[in-house]
Parts: structure tokens; C-alpha cells; sequence
């Protein structure tokens, strides 16, 4: 996966947006606001996607890609490296989850609609 794939498939998640909070560089998807995924575009190198506290450690120690979240929350986020031999599918799997995991946050009614909204786009 390149950045440019990347960039697609977190855009097509449902209301998925793009932003450059912290430096022209680095790029954050969010939903309502809220981070599911951070990168660097020019040194695209590594994804931090957040994750269920008890898989975050199992991720980590089962696949050599993924660490403990650089400059992120240890406990919530991991940082996977994306020169690795991880297969896409499941970096995608991840993304999914960090999108979920922000969305099932959310209050009830955009929690509601958002999961309407990912559940359309599979069929």
C-alpha cells in the first residue's frame, strides 16, 4: 500500500476527512473530529492507527511491523511499519478497526448513522 492508496481508502470511509493539524507533512484522518489515523506523506514510512487496548499488545507481539504508537498514547495506538512484509488486507483490517473504534465513541445518533453509512458501502 502507498500513501496514495492509503489516502483512498481512508477518504471513502464515511465522512472521513483529511487534515494537517500539526505540520504541513503530516497528515491526520479523523472522523467528527476525532484522530483514526496519522502518517507522514513525504516520508511515508509508518501508519498510527488506534486499537483495542488488549490487541494492541497482541498485534505487537505477534507481528514485528507493529510497535507501541510513536508520540501517541502507548495503550490506544500502535505504530505499524509499512516497509514491512505485512500483507495489505490486513492493514486495511486495522484501519477499519482504528475508523470503528473512533466511531463507537461517538454519541448514539452519529454513532448510529456512521455505522449505517459503513455497513452501506460493503454491499
Amino acid at each position: 500500500m502507498d500513501i496514495l492508496e492509503l489516502r483512498e481508502y481512508c477518504l471513502a470511509l464515511p465522512l472521513a476527512e483529511e487534515t494537517t493539524p500539526f505540520d504541513e507533512t503530516t497528515l491526520v484522518y479523523k472522523v467528527a473530529g476525532k484522530m483514526f489515523l496519522l502518517t507522514d506523506m513525504a516520508d511515508f514510512r509508518w501508519i498510527n492507527v488506534k486499537c483495542d487496548p488488549d490487541r494492541a499488545v497482541e498485534l505487537r507481539d505477534r507481528y514485528a511491523e507493529v510497535k507501541e504508537g510513536y508520540h501517541m498514547n502507548k495503550r490506544h495506538w500502535n505504530t505499524v511499519d509499512m516497509a514491512g512484509d505485512l500483507p495489505e488486507p490486513l492493514i486495511r483490517e486495522w484501519i477499519l478497526d482504528s475508523y470503528r473504534l473512533v466511531v463507537n465513541s461517538l454519541p448514539r445518533a452519529k454513532r448510529e448513522t456512521l455505522l449505517r453509512l459503513l455497513e452501506e458501502d460493503k454491499t
